[in-house]
């Protein structure tokens, strides 16, 4: 195609508010009437593979630099695609290889994705005059749409498969289409069609603490609440207490009983938090936002109740916030506390 070697690209679109790499990636072979693999093909060639990893999460420095020089995107805007730009907020380093706290996986396999790690609010994409999908919507504390309230999607409701949107053309031999990328690649369902079911709340305060904990990701955020690395660490430490499967740890329990929920059925075994479906994620996080509306007297009253452990809350934590840090060593000698806590009481 004449032009696409040139300095700018004869379609150069910016990304959109909070848009994914991988997203605007698409967007600009379709805007060329190339697929998506064409496309990258002539650009960068067939020795330097881009579909071959979650280039969201491992987008390498050639891709992000072609990109900006094509586009007239500042190297900012277009590391800022990338779930690299949470760095330092939701996770404290980030690392190529191995889990990052707070995103979602995709299990990558031979450019197959085989986790549900991209979800999706069927109204955004309705609304939207270009239908794309959010970097918001790749961290697993979102489970909530914070425009429309209703539950986010992991998966199509149609096929049951994982959101991919570069796949979206593959299977087709025909030239490529002009359809919007809110398509199932699997099986063609429209995902704005998708029905929409309004979020259940377990308790009004902590539904809008985790709404705030949302919002605090947008660069325009005016959250009163301080939220930065340590707070999302405190967050996913008591999620992944709350999903322990040991009999001494029983944290879920107590604050269902609180709450006046049932519990759900979980996935057996070992996995994290980014690994498990939107509904076991919604649970869980409901469960520890209700503990940190009031921390201290929440985690001293599950400890007096022998929900858990000193041990398990400080167990594997590093660095926790000096404020987290200050209720949990309350708890270290025990003796001590209660007998402190019994003679105050007695002045009273």
């Amino acid at each position: 195609m004449r032009g696409i070697t040139s300095s700018l690209w004869p379609i150069h679109y910016k990304p959109l508010p909070d848009e994914l790499l991988s997203c605007w990636l698409v967007r600009l072979a379709h805007g060329h009437g190339l697929k998506v693999q064409t496309f990258c093909n002539l650009i960068f060639g067939n020795r330097l593979q881009v579909w071959n990893r979650d280039i969201d999460r491992l987008a390498p420095a050639w891709l992000l630099d072609e990109l900006s020089y094509r586009t007239g995107t500042s190297p900012e805007a277009t590391l800022n695609t990338t779930l690299r730009a949470y760095e330092g907020l939701l996770y404290r380093k980030f690392r190529l290889s191995g889990a990052l706290q707070w995103i979602l996986a995709l299990k990558m396999y031979h450019r197959k994705r085989e986790g549900y790690g991209l979800q999706f609010c069927p109204t955004c994409l309705a609304d939207d005059a270009i239908p794309y999908f959010r970097k918001r919507w790749r961290v697993a504390f979102n489970t909530v749409c914070t425009r429309h309230g209703t539950m986010l999607h992991d998966r199509c409701p149609k096929c049951g498969g994982a959101v991919a949107v570069h796949r979206l053309d593959m299977a087709r031999s025909d030239a490529i289409e002009t359809a919007p990328l809110s398509y199932c690649h699997a099986c063609e369902f429209d995902l704005r069609d998708a029905a929409t079911s309004m979020a259940m709340s377990y308790d009004a305060q902590a539904s809008a603490l985790l709404f705030e904990a949302s919002g605090a990701l947008d660069a325009d955020c005016c959250s009163s609440r301080e939220w930065d690395l340590g707070h999302y660490n405190v967050m996913h430490h008591l999620c992944r207490i709350m999903a322990a499967q040991y009999k001494h740890v029983r944290l879920r329990e107590f604050v269902l009983d609180q709450v006046g929920f049932q519990d759900i059925p979980f996935t057996q075994g070992h996995i994290s938090f980014e690994m498990r479906s939107i509904e076991e994620r919604h649970h869980l996080l409901q469960l520890m936002a209700w503990l940190l509306v009031d921390a201290e007297p929440r985690l001293t009253a599950a400890w007096r109740a022998r929900a858990v452990r000193y041990s398990v809350l400080s167990k594997d934590f590093i660095e926790p916030p000096i404020w987290y840090s200050e209720i949990v060593e309350k708890f270290s000698n025990w003796r001590d506390y209660l007998d402190g806590e019994l003679k105050e009481g007695a002045k009273q």
